[in-house]
């Protein structure tokens, strides 16, 4: 069996255990091996594919580490604008309980709201929707 034949079977390998897991480094890894294969094609001897196999797949990796690194700490999926279509939405607070809480109107449904961290319950008007925990909608207040 050729050489160019195990590296290209040992990369569909990686390729289906990414799709099962989900790892993205999995495929990085891939693609250091599918580098080895066109190195192999390319006609290179065993031990510098190897290495262009692993300098690819280490690059790859470092790259990847970099990004998720950079682009910092995910939000919760119940504050995260992405996974719920709520956050950022504007509602109004007739009036605020002695509790802390109101109830609001949103989607045709009566919610409880309570003020974000760092918010201040007490000031009816337009608030805006930063996170939301079951029933419960977290708000801060528009500036006027």
């Amino acid at each position: 069996m050729a050489d160019s034949t195990l590296w290209w079977l040992a990369t569909g390998i990686l390729v289906a255990a990414e799709l099962i897991t989900g790892t993205f480094y999995l495929l990085m890894l891939a693609v250091g091996l599918a580098a080895g294969a066109v190195a192999s094609h390319a006609g290179l001897a065993s031990t510098t594919q190897v290495v262009i196999a692993a300098a690819v797949a280490s690059g790859a990796v470092l790259v990847l580490h970099l990004l998720r690194r950079r682009s910092g700490a995910a939000l919760p999926a119940s504050a995260d604008p992405d996974v719920n279509l709520d956050i950022g939405e504007i509602v109004q607070v007739e009036a605020w309980l002695d509790n802390g809480s109101a109830t609001v109107k949103y989607r045709g449904a009566q919610w409880s709201a309570l003020p974000a961290a760092g918010a201040t319950a007490g000031t009816p008007g337009a608030h805006r929707i930063v996170e939301v925990r079951g029933s419960h909608l977290l708000l801060e207040k528009l500036p006027s």
